[in-house]
């Protein structure tokens, strides 16, 4: 018997299976631009107090004579930032934790980690002395005092990532992202730079030890080791799935992601389907290019301030003098916006920084320590070294070039992972991508030896 019509109105209209299921897909598909974010996080790193002073300071002394050490050391952080997020969505490990597998000796681990250790209180110093140092000068805090609600706001800023889980914590320091990008991007356009000046300073060179010193502290405080653990491990967080049992990647030294999985796979692991992690990385690629695209241009923006303005003029070349330069050079509006600037750096940066550590810690020493009591343990010596009384943008900048000096601790074996068939089986780096690495570490070794050489060997300051 034939259906009545009313009976054909009524029945539904049946689906194709495929087009059924590509829609299912596509329901639980983010969009591209949801999976975005933790490259923005990690790009905070980029922008911490330790950059402005350093940034600052060598635009007051050296005008744009450096200018090609921003460019430079932001374009090798694309690629080093890149190679960590890829680390961390397609093993679902961060780097700490690879590492801390693949040391299998408890002393290699202790004394891995010790450095790492080291460097991640190196940036937390650089970190609460900036937010304490704006604390100051917005609202005349003590300088001790500005560091401990600095600390204070970054463990609130760690419970939030906790509590609410890293979608919620993304959103938070995005936020503190746009404000620095605005405070101090704004004095550019109020009083702009030299265009043939920027030009001239696009060349490479120095002008004795000292320019070496604050080359080195730039790219120290550009391609900082914590932020390469910190971007692997934001990662891994953003993109895992444990509700999949996730698959082998298949050891082959192909680029195909086509090739079908062996039986003799590592115990190498993707977040979730594989059918996600082109997708992923793409996404990752992208997130990469706008969260360095931003911190490049505001690191170059800062630079360019000081060069334009406060170039040649007695005690800018402390965050005290430049803003008391700026207030009466452009105004208390231009000012006050580099204060609040280098506020939102210190708060956000710190809270970065304190992931990073933990999760280096967590990933070597395979021990957790409970927030509170690591936050106080970082943060004692910022404390200490606010109330002895040390020139806060000397502390600074010189915590940027121990910074640069832990770069190739985590550099030379992130170059390394990424480029081995049995960790990333075939998303593992291409040969360029690896020449590209290397080159990066044996640039940042020479540059860290010549500054060495010049220093330990005598050579006058600004000689």
């Amino acid at each position: 018997m034939r259906p009545t019509g009313e009976e054909l109105h009524a029945r539904p209209a049946r689906t194709p299976p495929r087009a059924a299921e590509g829609a299912s897909v596509a329901a639980r598909r983010p969009r591209a631009a949801w999976l975005l974010g933790p490259a923005l996080v990690a790009g905070v790193a980029y922008l911490d107090p330790g950059n402005v002073a350093s940034n600052m300071t060598a635009g007051a002394r050296f005008g744009y004579l450096l200018v090609w050490v921003v460019v430079l050391g932001n374009t090798m952080a694309w690629l080093i930032q890149y190679l960590s997020a890829k680390l961390g969505v397609v093993t679902g490990r961060s780097l700490a934790e690879t590492l801390g597998e693949r040391l299998h000796r408890p002393w290699a681990r202790r004394t891995y980690w010790l450095q790492a250790e080291l460097v991640a209180m190196a940036t937390d110093i650089a970190e609460v002395i900036g937010g304490a140092v704006a604390l100051w000068l917005l609202f005349g805090v003590p300088l001790p005092v500005g560091g401990l609600v600095t600390g204070a706001v970054s463990l609130a800023l760690l419970l939030v990532q906790q509590r609410r889980g890293a979608r919620s914590f993304e959103f938070v320091v995005i936020a503190l992202l746009a404000l620095i990008a605005f405070g101090f991007a704004y004095g550019v356009f109020v009083a702009p730079p030299d265009p043939a000046g920027v030009i001239g300073g696009l060349v490479p060179r120095f002008e004795g030890a000292d320019s070496v010193l604050l080359a080195a502290s730039i790219l120290g405080a550009t391609i900082m080791p914590h932020a390469i653990y910190a971007h692997s491990a934001l990662a891994r967080d953003r993109f895992a799935d444990a509700s999949t049992p996730p698959p082998p990647i298949p050891p082959t030294a192909t680029t195909d992601k086509t090739a079908p999985n062996t039986p003799n796979t590592p115990n190498t692991t993707t977040p979730s389907d594989p059918a996600r992690i082109p997708r992923l990385l793409r996404a990752t690629r992208w997130d990469v290019t706008i969260a360095l695209a931003i911190a490049g241009t505001v690191n170059l923006a800062i630079l360019l301030l000081a060069a334009a303005n406060l170039a040649g003029v007695p005690g800018t070349d402390s965050l005290e003098g430049a803003y008391a330069a700026l207030q009466s050079g452009l105004g208390a509006v231009v000012a006050t916006l580099f204060a609040v600037g280098l506020l939102a750096s210190g708060l956000a940066s710190t809270a970065v920084g304190a992931y990073a550590g933990a999760e280096i810690m967590q990933g070597l020493l395979r021990v957790r320590v409970p927030l509170i009591a690591r936050r106080f343990v970082t943060l004692a010596p910022a404390i200490a070294i606010l109330g002895a009384g040390v020139d806060p943008t000397a502390a600074l900048v010189l915590s940027q070039v121990v910074l640069s000096f832990g770069i190739p601790f985590a550099l030379v074996p992130l170059v390394a992972l990424t480029a081995r068939a049995d960790v990333l089986g075939r998303y593992r780096n291409r040969w360029w991508t690896t020449l590209g690495g290397v080159a990066s570490a044996v640039f940042l070794i020479a540059l860290n030896g010549m500054l060495l050489w010049l220093v330990l060997g005598g050579a006058p300051p600004g000689g």
